[in-house]
């Protein structure tokens, strides 16, 4: 008998890079217990990691210095993310990124794009977008040129992006996660539990998710 799909919430910003390196751990991982008969809905909740960000962004050389202390911490920062990408099969280009968005109008895409089916896709072309090409992710014109790279339809994308579809939705999500104490991502919920935060290792992720299935299947026998 097959078993039950069971549901994955990642609470994820589309800036974070470890949320980046998360997605394609989670892949892994889902490789794995999908041998095991395992099967998995993933859903992509949202989270600001700069929630006072100014609509526009801000400038990220800046912006970062001012976070970190100083361009060379930054830049250290940067160059430990990118080790970490590159463990997981990842490139990441700090290079050609220029403006650190503000990420409610990529959040509110990303809620679209579930709705449509391609929430993978889309999650995965902003990560590519922001992280790979250096696009500003928080520019409606190119969020709706990702969506459409992504398999959506470009002006559907930008007339939502143009009224204020899902933005409360979005915003209060994100502030009932911070109400439950979040302050992390990416953070991992299994069937509405939370499992772990942080962006470990294929093999670690499916032996976490494996103890929290087991929990879980206890519980309901």
């Amino acid at each position: 008998m097959d078993r039950p799909v069971s549901r994955i919430d990642v609470v994820s910003d589309a800036i974070c890079p470890w949320c980046f390196v998360g997605k394609r751990n989670l892949e892994g991982a889902l490789v794995q217990l999908a041998d095991e008969g395992e099967r998995f809905e993933v859903l992509w909740r949202p989270f600001q990691l700069n929630p006072e960000m100014p609509r526009e962004g801000v400038e990220r050389a800046a912006y970062r210095a001012a976070k970190f202390g100083s361009l060379e911490r930054s830049r250290e920062a940067d160059a430990r993310v990118a080790s970490a990408g590159e463990a997981a099969g990842l490139a990441f280009r700090h290079d050609l990124m220029q403006r650190t968005p503000n990420t409610v109008d990529a959040h509110r895409l990303i809620r679209m794009a579930g709705e449509a089916g391609l929430q993978d896709a889309v999650v995965e072309r902003l990560f590519e977008g922001y992280f790979q090409q250096g696009v500003d992710i928080g520019d409606r014109a190119e969020l709706a040129r990702l969506a459409a790279e992504a398999g959506m339809d470009a002006a559907a994308v930008a007339a939502m992006l143009s009224s204020e579809a899902g933005e409360a939705e979005v915003r209060g999500e994100d502030a009932g996660f911070r109400q439950l104490g979040l302050s992390g991502v990416p953070t991992f919920a299994l069937d509405g539990h939370v499992v772990f935060s942080g962006a470990m290792p294929a093999d670690q992720m499916a032996e976490a998710f494996r103890r929290g299935l087991a929990i879980l299947r206890a519980k309901a026998a």
